[in-house]
């Protein structure tokens, strides 16, 4: 989260002692822990999964996958992981669901006015 504008980052607001108490700075602060768990292989399923499902929720979901270092490759790896499994039809229903949440986030990003030009180039 180091990579992201001032604007996006909630580490100075977590770390001058202030209070967090409104609704959307827990919920920024959780959609930046599932983010971070993007990077990790064994808990990208759940948040894939946690992610998609409160994209609605999280205004600046799409800045913040752009702007997080390593996102974008893992949802990446997440959509070419399934490509071997494609011919013979092989896949599986939890590989669906995975893949399908990825191209969902990436779908947020390509259509957040912030992210889209960035997504495109």
């Amino acid at each position: 989260m180091a990579n992201l504008p001032p604007s996006l980052s909630m580490k100075s607001v977590a770390l001058s002692g202030a209070s967090s108490s409104s609704s959307n700075d827990r919920k920024l602060l959780s959609a930046e822990q599932l983010i971070l768990d993007l990077s990790n292989p064994e808990l990208r399923e759940n948040a894939l999964h946690e992610l998609s499902k409160k994209r609605e929720i999280f205004q600046d979901l799409a800045p913040l996958l752009w702007h997080s270092v390593g996102t974008i490759p893992a949802l990446l790896q997440e959509i070419i992981s399934v490509y071997p499994v494609l011919s013979p039809p092989t896949m599986t229903p939890a590989q669906s669901n995975r893949v399908c949440n990825a191209l969902a986030l990436l779908q947020c990003v390509a259509s957040h006015t912030d992210t889209r030009m960035l997504f495109l180039k």
